[in-house]
């Protein structure tokens, strides 16, 4: 597959990613438990069928499905963002995009919980960040040991605002694993110790059986 193609099927992929998460956002606005529905039913088809799907090929021609948890309403939040008081970068290297730069915009504080960081990618398109990994992680049956992503808004993953400007909707429901999980050729950014609870999530998409 020459570069150009391999470009041209990513922008693709984008796109229907971004169009994915805007019809998830508006049947979520007055039904998330549907909104979850349009939002597996679409990964589901964009890694079956896709060329840009994360699958290796084996795993792809016995694909039935990602394992995602039934929708659970408890597990959706409205934050506020508590902005960071100082800054604070990290870089993330990645053996396929080179160095991340990321830059600390605030945290999130999830009841019984703790705190999640919530990121900002600086370098062109911006976009939010915000990963989790929970005490499922890399357990069998679990979810992936470096941690999901609940937003990467940079590319399409995007719940949405809150009610008020400084806050998001973060629903574990969506929480999805990164390419990584399924290929080990991606190199991607994952949970760093400030998104990292003790607790399990028992929602969102997990590893394959």
């Amino acid at each position: 597959m020459s570069l150009s193609i391999g470009a041209l099927q990513l922008a693709d992929w984008r796109r229907r990613v971004f169009g994915l998460y805007a019809g998830v956002r508006q049947l979520s606005a007055h039904d998330p438990a549907a909104g979850h529905e349009l939002w597996k039913s679409g990964r589901d088809e964009l890694f079956a069928g896709h060329p840009q799907s994360p699958l290796l090929p084996d795993d792809r021609s016995r694909f039935t499905g990602l394992t995602v948890s039934r929708y659970d309403p408890d597990w959706r939040f409205e934050l506020e963002v508590h902005r960071a008081e100082e800054p604070v970068r990290i870089v993330v290297d990645s053996a396929t995009d080179g160095p991340i730069p990321f830059s600390l915009v605030g945290t999130v504080h999830l009841p019984y919980l703790g705190d999640l960081d919530v990121w900002r990618l600086t370098t062109y398109g911006g976009g939010l960040f915000l990963p989790v990994k929970d005490k499922l992680a890399g357990a069998p049956g679990g979810t992936y040991g470096g941690g999901r992503y609940l937003l990467d808004t940079v590319k399409g993953a995007d719940l949405g605002p809150g009610a008020d400007d400084d806050s998001l909707i973060v629903d574990f429901n969506f929480a999805y694993n990164p390419s990584c999980a399924y290929d080990e050729s991606w190199s991607c950014p994952l949970a760093q110790p400030g998104n990292t609870l003790r607790e399990e999530i028992p929602v969102g998409e997990r590893m394959p059986r």
